[in-house]
């Protein structure tokens, strides 16, 4: 038996888990607000077309509205002005969608601070317990934050100051950057802490990884169901010519 009919049977007889790490797209799916006085992204809209009456009476379907960048997506490099002569999601390579996964968990630390940073201390703890990160993995940061993912206003966590969710250190950015890995999956609406606007440089994880032509997957859902290694993770953005990011499609495989 080849290795692919392998894995096919492994789908079919459920000794290979597939598990949907993506947040259901509608309206009222959390979406990033920016100050007023920049540019918004659109909330998610359905459009019905017909729904099996005149319109159309053997068949449903809807447009939608929505922007590159909301529910579970992917940033391409091109999304940043670090990464701005770097590919668009339509250039992505396909076979940098798929990797090894490794989860890195501070969900206790984020349950008790929702302003926690990933440090560089963390994750080279990590690394001392399970070994260096590999080459072309998805680091799946898990923080708990998804279990707000039907309360916007949660998920935001905002106040006068702004939103309190948690992120990266600029120092551990700056540490992943430097790493073979494709790029960081979170469970928050970016992949930058709520109050990365204030950080030196700010929001460090768009403008390092995205420079570093790395990737970004943006709330993820079901993560807890994820090992801290041995899971593959395979990304499915739409290619979207000159597009900056698409949502996504995110699936997690898991030998059980």
């Amino acid at each position: 038996m080849t290795d692919l009919s392998a894995f096919a049977a492994g789908l079919a007889d459920g000794s290979i888990e597939v598990i949907d790490l993506t947040s259901p797209l509608h309206a009222g799916t959390p979406i990033l607000m920016l100050p007023p006085e920049m540019g918004q992204t659109a909330r998610f809209e359905l459009e019905e077309i017909s729904r099996y009456d005149d319109r159309g009476p053997a068949w449903y379907w809807n447009n939608f509205r929505t922007g590159e960048h909301t529910g579970t997506h992917f940033d391409a490099p091109n999304h940043w002005v670090s990464g701005k002569d770097l590919d668009d999601v339509s250039q992505v390579p396909v076979k940098r969608l798929i990797g090894p996964a490794v989860v890195i968990d501070k969900t206790a630390e984020a349950a008790k601070d929702p302003d926690y940073l990933l440090t560089v201390e963390d994750i080279t703890a990590w690394e001392a317990e399970h070994g260096a990160l590999p080459e072309g993995a998805w680091l799946i940061y898990r923080t708990g934050w998804s279990a707000r993912g039907e309360d916007p206003e949660a998920f935001a966590n905002a106040d006068e100051n702004g939103a309190h969710t948690p992120g990266m250190s600029p120092e551990a950015a700056r540490y992943l950057a430097g790493t073979g890995i494709l790029g960081v999956g979170v469970e928050t609406v970016g992949t930058d802490a709520g109050g990365a606007f204030a950080f030196d440089p700010p929001f460090p994880c768009h403008a390092m990884f995205l420079g570093a032509n790395k990737y970004g997957l943006t709330q993820l859902r079901n993560v807890d169901a994820l090992p801290a290694t041995g899971a593959v993770v395979v990304a499915a953005p739409l290619p979207i010519v000159n597009g900056s990011g698409s949502p996504c499609r995110v699936l997690a495989l898991v030998a059980r």
